[in-house]
């Protein structure tokens, strides 16, 4: 279980445990390593039975107000699978929280918006300057509490819903397939929006300044429904808003010294992979629709590349998830590169697999790594 001593965050928010697994952060870098790091998105989930324990009976969002839940899911999966990274539990719909709205999460729908953005007006009711450290405060003790807990055994990864994808949901109301109330606004009140991507922009980049001060070692920034986008609204809507917030914050972190790796995830925008990788992230995240080798002859292996197996993959046996992880590396190459899956774990997949991705990673990464 996880410790908490107020000391430690008060007084002590950088006196962490050394560093014993760099692995994630020198292929993020484009650095030699030893094998290829992998971790997964969602490896702290509902697939595991301890998870679901921890869980029962709880109110979603008051877990992620509390820092000792945080840290003991956060360790769960580290416990099982030696994963080269942990990524902190917590939820992208914080920040619209913390800018005055009421976001539930209901049991058999998910995320619920009682009371959407309707109209241009509507950004009235949100807060205009956010306090993260008031608002938000519990992820970074969240964060500060599990980098000790950790004792150096990997890195610690925070992070962030981007601009858009954090619009869509505050003007939705919760998910949605075609996103047409959301893209309403981007074709009808084109002002409006870009005000209110400004906003969120504003906030995440203090929030993700945040996260390093508490202990976060690198960050992804989740634009989860980039695909929804056609690449000239992307090109408006959301790429601008990545590159400020990767900007700006690494000019933040510059000035106190830091250096901090960065990682952009726009799910299903295989249309802008040029434009990512010239953003300003050391890593561009990829879903499992987009071809390992075309995405690094498209990159120029200027950036280090994360991804991208399919998650369903992991229904197969375990002789062809080896197979699969093999040919998966062949594409990509050891060398800049971060094993993922192309989207997060499944509640109902089985633990075993999950192991057998990891260890196949690392099987066959060091293999390919000697044979060089």
């Amino acid at each position: 279980m996880c410790i908490l001593d107020k000391r430690i965050l008060i007084l002590y928010p950088k006196d962490f445990p050394q560093l014993q697994n760099d692995t994630f952060l020198r292929a993020a870098r484009g650095e030699e390593t030893q094998h290829v790091p992998v971790w997964c998105m969602r490896q702290a989930g509902r697939y595991l039975p301890e998870f679901r324990e921890s869980r029962a009976g709880k109110d979603f969002f008051e877990t992620c107000r509390s820092p000792e839940a945080c840290c003991e899911l956060t360790l769960q999966p580290l416990r099982r699978f030696p994963f080269d990274a942990a990524i902190i539990f917590s939820d992208i719909l914080v920040v619209p929280q913390a800018m005055g709205m009421d976001v539930q999460m209901v049991a058999g729908k998910g995320p619920t918006f009682p009371e959407p953005l309707k109209e241009p007006e509507d950004l009235q009711r949100l807060r205009v300057k956010v306090d993260v450290d008031k608002e938000l405060g519990y992820v970074f003790k969240a964060i500060t509490l599990t980098r000790h807990n950790l004792e150096g055994k990997v890195p610690l990864i925070g992070f962030t819903g981007a601009p858009w994808t954090l619009m869509s949901y505050m003007i939705e109301g919760g998910g949605s397939t075609t996103h047409a109330k959301a893209k309403r606004w981007l074709y009808r009140h084109p002002e409006a929006s870009h005000m209110l991507l400004r906003m969120l922009t504003d906030v995440i980049v203090e929030y993700l300044l945040g996260q390093v001060a508490a202990g976060a070692q690198a960050l992804q920034v989740f634009e989860s429904h980039a695909g929804i986008l056609g690449p000239v609204e992307f090109k408006e809507f959301s790429l601008p808003y990545l590159r400020d917030i990767a900007r700006r914050v690494k000019d933040k972190l510059k000035e106190a010294g830091q250096d901090v790796p960065m990682i952009a995830f726009a799910k299903d925008a295989h249309y802008a992979l040029e434009d990512l990788s010239q953003s300003h992230y050391e890593v561009v995240g990829l879903d499992w629709t987009i071809d390992p080798r075309s995405a690094r002859e498209r990159t120029g292996g200027k950036i280090s590349l994360q991804g991208n197996m399919d998650p369903c993959a992991l229904y197969a046996p375990k002789d062809r998830i080896s197979e699969t992880v093999k040919k998966m590396l062949e594409g990509f190459g050891t060398r800049g590169y971060i094993a993922n899956l192309g989207h997060g774990l499944y509640p109902d997949m089985d633990p075993e697999n999950v192991g057998a991705f990891v260890e196949a990673v690392h099987q066959h990464s060091k293999q390919m790594i000697k044979q060089m």
